[in-house]
């Protein structure tokens, strides 16, 4: 599983602009690969997720180009080969 970062969060990557996550099967769920991914980089789930384990409204994340948000959020089962995108949200006037 591959988790692409936006340059914002990279600093807390180590400067890695993805990540790469193995899951056990075909699938897993989105939560649980975030989990996975971020266990070992604490302040990256923070910039994430709440402090209610949702998605933060000002981050949005695609699965293989289509937003979570639409095809179930954190409990999206997302195949073994699927792309992870994680944007922040772009304000502007």
């Amino acid at each position: 599983m591959q988790i692409i970062l936006p340059a914002v969060l990279r600093e807390l990557a180590e400067g890695a602009g993805e990540l790469v996550v193995p899951i056990d099967g075909e699938a897993a769920l989105l939560g649980t690969i975030l989990d996975t991914a971020f266990v070992t980089r604490p302040l990256i789930g923070s910039r994430i997720r709440d402090e209610t384990g949702e998605l933060r409204r000002h981050v949005n994340v695609f699965v293989d180009g289509q937003d979570v948000r639409r095809r179930g959020g954190l409990d999206l089962l997302v195949g073994s080969g699927a792309v992870i995108h994680i944007l922040p949200s772009i304000a502007g006037g």
